[in-house]
């Protein structure tokens, strides 16, 4: 499974976990999405600070970077979705910027440069200590939580957005005039056919 598959999959669940409804996703997609149709480097952060933003964008490209398929988080407008959803979330303030503080000042420690400065080996050191929370160790409780929920609300950021949804080859919203029922091979992959179907109709 490719690693941009991966957090796709755990976008699924993150929308309840960090506790945002469909409408508030919603409108942060449409906050991100004017964005940039505004210019994102000229986008003026309404709650991270001039300090925070550089890192946001930095750690966000790095859960999701630009692939053969398409852009990043930074292309998709994530930093700017994430700034919607802490501006109206109050609650969630405090672990986002506790947690940008713990990053700064962990690779700072280790390599006595701020972490949009650090070589691309020097973050991955310190990401690989916080991104896997079943192997990390207890001294980077602090980094786990913040990376695990930053990941979860990145990946959500992503693909809510329209770049997401095409990534993601979301064919909805489209008028068919025949349906042919679903293609051999992903009926194959779930193990199950047509005739097993029409068998449980008759059971039933």
């Amino acid at each position: 499974m490719q690693r941009r598959d991966v957090v796709k999959l755990m976008a699924a669940a993150s929308l309840a976990a960090i506790g945002l409804g469909a409408p508030e996703v919603a409108r942060a997609a449409e906050h991100a999405q004017a964005a940039l149709q505004g210019g994102a480097p000229a986008y003026t952060p309404i709650f991270f600070t001039k300090t925070e933003w550089p890192v946001v964008r930095s750690l966000a490209d790095l859960v999701i970077p630009k692939d053969a398929r398409s852009g990043g988080a930074t292309d998709a407008g994530v930093p700017e979705f994430m700034d919607f959803i802490m501006n109206e979330n109050p609650g969630s303030q405090k672990w986002m910027r506790d947690g940008l503080k713990w990053l700064t000042a962990e690779h700072r420690t280790r390599f006595n440069r701020d972490f949009v400065q650090g070589s691309a080996a020097q973050q991955r050191e310190v990401l690989n200590d916080i991104a896997f929370p079943k192997k990390a160790k207890p001294a980077f409780k602090a980094g786990v939580e913040f990376f695990t929920r930053f990941r979860d609300l990145t990946s959500s950021g992503f693909w809510t957005s329209r770049m997401g949804v095409k990534d993601i080859g979301y064919m909805g919203n489209i008028t068919l005039s025949a349906w042919d029922g679903c293609p051999e091979p992903q009926l194959a992959k779930l193990g199950v056919s047509y005739k097993m179907s029409m068998r449980a109709v008759r059971k039933g």
